[in-house]
């Protein structure tokens, strides 16, 4: 993406230069578009949960912005010869979903593909003006989170059916769960005037798991790698889905945590005391995972408060501090 040519249309608020979670583009002084694309491959056996659990994933990055989604084209690859029953319930989970979040589907495109694909294009509305990025992070903000973690590596437990029923069942109502309530308990932090410049930064945590989506919010400008603050995480401080810690420990780690653990490399550090299952659930995929907030520190509580009334899982999970080596360090 660096090697492609500069855009200079002043109306892209946010591009692919920062590595947000999705595009938004200025329509005029109180709206601008957000814009998000995401599809995947089935991580359950039941169709329907997979169709519900895919819209989930795609809505998330634009409730990660700050913004309200409105509309989404589907996106289908699906084998030649497949049942068309099994597309049928993959579709009717996912417009249950988008039904739930009060966005349209107003169309889509399919193909004929050897592996099942399914995801949406969503496009969404945000106040220009409460835009939230993945960069803007402050020294002394408080890291919160939301949702357990492990649906990696549960997913793969379940691939070799070494997952418990338990497990299974509370991933698969982790990663069906829209962020709207956490992203709309925000805005009301947000919408107090005495709270109204203390979210900083957020993202939502998916495939390169909280430390790869930790050192990008960090590093705040990932072309010129020059790291504007350093986070302090406190790995007991997450919450982690029942069986996750037991599938960590049996070695069942998806592909993609082995490749975060080379893109985070040495910029993050671990104390010794925290075992290797907690390093690596740290650096799990996350499908449909929560929401990484950087909000002042004195508004902390207050959020805490607010998302666990609303029903959300949520903690505060680390802090923002100056920038210093190294970029992440784990206690």
């Amino acid at each position: 993406m660096r090697q492609l040519p500069r855009q200079t249309d002043p109306n892209v608020l946010v591009g692919f230069e920062t590595s947000d979670d999705a595009g938004v583009y200025l329509l005029d002084e109180k709206t601008a578009l957000v814009q998000t694309v995401d599809f995947f491959t089935p991580i359950v056996d039941d169709p329907r949960i997979f169709g519900e659990i895919a819209a989930a994933n795609s809505l998330s990055d634009i409730y990660a912005m700050g913004g309200r989604p409105i509309s989404a084209l589907s996106i289908v690859g699906f084998p030649e010869k497949g049942d068309a029953e099994i597309l049928l319930e993959i579709l009717q989970g996912g417009l249950a979903k988008m039904i739930e979040a009060k966005c349209s589907v107003i169309g889509g495109h399919s193909v004929r593909n050897d592996d099942v694909l399914f995801g949406y294009a969503v496009t969404g509305v945000i106040d220009p003006r409460r835009v939230w990025k993945n960069v803007g992070a402050r020294t002394g903000d408080a890291l919160l989170f939301t949702k357990p973690l492990g649906t990696g590596v549960i997913s793969t437990a379940l691939k070799k059916d070494k997952a418990s029923a338990e497990s299974v069942v509370a991933a698969i109502g982790s990663m069906s769960t829209l962020n709207r309530a956490a992203a709309e308990a925000l805005h009301g932090i947000e919408a107090q005037e005495k709270r109204s410049d203390a979210i900083h930064a957020v993202t939502d945590v998916t495939g390169f798991g909280v430390l790869g989506h930790a050192r990008e919010m960090a590093l705040g400008n990932p072309e010129k790698g020059i790291a504007r603050v350093s986070l302090e995480i406190d790995h007991a401080a997450f919450a982690y889905l029942p069986g996750a810690l037991e599938s960590a420990k049996e070695g069942y780690l998806p592909g993609g945590l082995k490749n975060n653990r080379e893109f985070v490399g040495e910029c993050a550090e671990f104390a010794a005391s925290v075992a290797q299952e907690y390093r690596d659930l740290l650096l799990d995929p996350q499908t449909s995972g929560g929401l990484l907030v950087a909000i002042r520190a004195d508004a902390a509580d207050e959020a805490l408060s607010v998302l666990q009334r609303q029903g959300v899982t949520a903690a505060r999970v680390g802090d923002v501090v100056g920038t210093k080596s190294p970029l992440l360090y784990v206690k």
